[in-house]
């Protein structure tokens, strides 16, 4: 559990600091020598009671081999509502060039309309409150600013057709956001690819996933389970994580057939609505 007063950010950055120094068979002392930084300062920045600083960071990513990934996951979302799990992946999404996400049943969260996201979160056990709930909205949204810019991060979105057909808030909402995805395709902004039911088993099945490309550092994954999710950013993973990718896109609908099947099904939820 979180400690009360500790932004989720830092603690999934001390979590992640903690399970790298383990894997690395590094006791905190080890780690502090080896680094030039106190045991104490470590111990406080593993239990997200203290903000690293740059360059903590750089020495952490030095000593513990781990090619920048503390430095571009400098706590900068102290204030945002994210899950603790996602921390790392919404620091990572923002410096990427490129995103190629595949999303299994909901519409990705940089893709959400607000009326969309109200729906998702309505669905959250145990409920929020009011004001817990437009934070998390907020958050999202904001995450979603990337993409007014119009040529970067390049973004890819692989679709199962059941993130067309769940009627997230009902059909109204459904054809809203249908619609602005296929706005967003049509103008070029980002590219989308559906995964018709037709085409059975396929190789992304296990869930939603999300591949980071950057300008600087090598590429990285995330992946997505029930109330968990985990960066992977070990070369040879990431690699068969883009191969599971393109073997998906293989078969799935082209960019002008998958936005001619979004504005089909948007249809069918306005004429219901």
């Amino acid at each position: 559990m979180l400690g009360e007063g500790i932004p989720e950010s830092r603690a999934a950055y001390g979590t992640e600091l903690r399970q790298r120094r383990e894997a690395a068979g590094l006791t905190q002392e080890a780690l502090s020598q080896r680094a030039i930084m106190s045991r104490t300062h470590i111990a406080h920045i593993e239990a997200g009671r203290r903000k690293p600083s740059l360059e903590d960071a750089r020495r952490l990513d030095q000593v513990l081999e781990t090619g920048g990934l503390f430095e571009r996951f400098l706590p900068t979302l102290d204030d945002r509502s994210l899950a603790n799990f996602f921390a790392l992946a919404a620091e990572l999404e923002q410096r990427a060039t490129m995103i190629r996400e595949y999303a299994s049943s909901l519409v990705p969260g940089l893709l959400q309309t607000e009326a969309y996201a109200r729906a998702v979160i309505r669905s959250y056990f145990p409920p929020r409150t009011g004001e817990a709930c437009d934070k998390i909205v907020v958050t999202r949204l904001e995450r979603a600013r990337m993409l007014n810019d119009p040529t970067t991060p390049v973004m890819w979105d692989l679709l199962d057709e059941a993130v067309l057909r769940r009627p997230i808030g009902g059909p109204a909402v459904m054809a809203e956001q249908l619609r602005y995805i296929a706005d967003l395709g049509e103008s070029e902004r980002i590219r989308v690819h559906v995964l018709p039911f037709s085409i059975g088993v396929h190789p992304l099945m296990e869930g939603p996933a999300m591949l980071m490309s950057f300008d600087d550092t090598p590429p990285v994954a995330y992946a997505e389970g029930l109330q968990t999710g985990h960066v992977i950013d070990d070369p040879s993973a990431v690699q068969q994580c883009h191969v599971h990718y393109e073997l998906a896109l293989s078969d799935a609908l082209s960019h002008p057939d998958s936005l001619a099947l979004l504005r089909a099904v948007a249809e069918e939820y306005e004429r219901v609505a």
